[in-house]
């Protein structure tokens, strides 16, 4: 599959999706590479071992699944203030279909924008869901992005729910999360939380 029109402002558009923000500004701000690692610092553990990593093929592709599982329990979120937009459901369906080697890693960064794009064009829980998804098969390409499908999963309840319940809505989602996990990856994961956990504002606290 080729890229879209424009594969630059594609590009762009989702690396600007993306930008850091240093912990204590906004927490209502986008997480963005907030999540991510510093460049040059990566787990590399969350790295395949192709590109210097100790990652494998198996445990990435159980990532990503565990990863679309986070964005598609919010998904309802997207879809009930944009029923006609298919573009988050989309992106975990290709993640799904990277995981069983169906599609390409460019036709999943494909679906990565759209997803991105989709949230850019919502507010509220509906973004975040969005987000969620675009995140989640966003794995294919870089495993660490698997922290960005929960992270705003989380994001999502909380921003659905009554300000006074959002706390308690957003552990229990992260309690339903972790409850995913696959036996393989299940150390991985909740060693990653517990270490981006301050970049994350405390969304893993549950």
């Amino acid at each position: 599959m080729a890229w879209p029109s424009h594969p630059g402002l594609q590009r762009t558009a989702l690396r600007s999706s993306l930008k850091p923000i240093r912990v204590g500004q906004n927490k209502g701000a986008e997480l963005g590479t907030m999540i991510m690692y510093e460049k040059g610092s990566r787990d590399p553990r969350l790295v395949t071992v192709r590109r210097g990593g100790t990652l494998n093929d198996a445990d990435h592709r159980l990532l990503t699944v565990w990863a679309a599982a986070c964005a598609e329990h919010v998904l309802h979120l997207f879809e009930q203030a944009h029923p006609e937009d298919e573009r988050p459901r989309r992106a975990i369906e290709q993640a799904r279909a990277w995981a069983r080697g169906e599609i390409t890693m460019t036709q999943a960064r494909i679906a990565a924008f759209a997803a991105h794009d989709a949230a850019r064009e919502a507010s509220g829980s509906a973004k975040e869901a969005a987000r969620a998804a675009g995140h989640a098969v966003a794995v294919a390409h870089m495993a660490d992005h698997e922290l960005g499908a929960a992270a705003y999963a989380i994001r999502a309840v909380r921003a659905a729910a009554d300000p006074n319940d959002g706390h308690d809505v957003g552990r229990a989602e992260c309690r339903w999360q972790r409850a995913q996990l696959p036996a393989e990856i299940r150390d991985l994961v909740l060693d990653d939380e517990r270490l981006r956990n301050r970049k994350c504002c405390s969304l893993f606290d549950c």
